[in-house]
């Protein structure tokens, strides 16, 4: 079992900047790969960023690429997600994942998850 809990969402204006972390508690945190999704009203679920077990490689949504980074702490058991440049567009309830089954590379597809947090409000102003 893997519990994770976001928090660092909020209110922010276009061009701003907030950082989400994600802790993670239950298994041994650096054995397999994180995600950060969104949700935006009346969208589908959607994959922003995804860092493997040591963080080496990471993967980017295109809409978020040059904006966001996504990086992970092994020995806080935690993942980060620094957004910079926010737009309107970036407003939507912000998920951590767990990728459990995956020791090595990188979840791309939101059925690979297990594991999820309860979400994060993102909020920017136009």
């Amino acid at each position: 079992q893997v519990q994770l809990v976001e928090s660092g969402g909020g209110l922010v204006q276009a061009g701003g900047s907030l950082r989400l972390s994600c802790a993670a508690s239950g298994r041994t945190f650096s054995n397999y790969a994180m995600g950060w999704f969104r949700q935006a009203p009346g969208k589908e679920r959607e994959l922003v960023a995804t860092i493997n077990w040591s963080g080496a490689y990471t993967y980017y949504a295109d809409s978020v690429k040059g904006r966001f980074t996504i990086s992970r702490d092994n020995a806080k058991n935690t993942v980060y997600l620094q957004m910079s440049s926010l737009k309107p567009a970036d407003t939507a309830v912000y998920y951590c994942a767990a990728d459990t089954k995956n020791r090595y590379g990188l979840g791309y597809e939101s059925t690979e998850y297990d594991y999820w947090g309860q979400g994060t409000q993102v909020t920017v102003s136009s």
